[in-house]
């Protein structure tokens, strides 16, 4: 990849991309080593990103990485915070500046959009609903026990009736 495509390509990423959560103005400038050599500047600035192919010398933050790796943050391949830590990405000045990167929304390549889309139109699975004959039983067996409780009053009452009735 030559300097010209990685600035080219870079621009195409975020050509699109919403900024408007990031309010304030920043100014990043990405320093390539080895393959792409050369330096180019992203800005952010009314919700809208700039990209140039230019070195921007009252910037916020200097990040210093291979084309590789900025290509894998920028795809959303890599996290710059974890690039940063392992130390394949360095940045030098207002390392808070640089995270408003994250919150810039890129357009999604069509290919992997439509594959989400495909997997999203899949009906759920139906749930089963608990079935409410278990309960039925349950119910019968206690309306059934206060029954057996009255016929053994009403015989226990007969038998005292009669044997009342004996003792006349």
């Amino acid at each position: 990849m030559t300097y010209e495509e990685l600035v080219q390509k870079a621009r195409e990423i975020y050509a699109d991309a919403d900024a408007s959560k990031v309010k304030e103005h920043v100014a990043i400038q990405f320093n390539i080593q080895g393959e792409a050599e050369g330096a180019f500047y992203l800005e952010i600035v009314d919700g809208k990103v700039v990209i140039e192919p230019y070195e921007y010398y009252d910037r916020d933050v200097i990040v210093t990485t291979t084309a590789d790796m900025l290509q894998k943050v920028t795809e959303g391949k890599a996290d710059m915070v974890k690039a940063y830590l392992s130390g394949e990405l360095k940045a030098e000045g207002n390392l808070d500046k640089a995270l408003l990167l994250q919150k810039v929304v890129t357009k999604k390549p069509a290919k992997k959009a439509a594959a989400k889309k495909t997997t999203a139109k899949k009906p759920a699975a139906k749930k089963e609903t608990a079935k409410p004959a278990a309960k039925k039983p349950a119910a019968k067996k206690e309306a059934a026990k206060p029954a057996e409780k009255k016929t053994a009053t009403k015989t226990t009452t007969a038998k005292k009736t009669a044997a009342k009735k004996t003792e006349k």
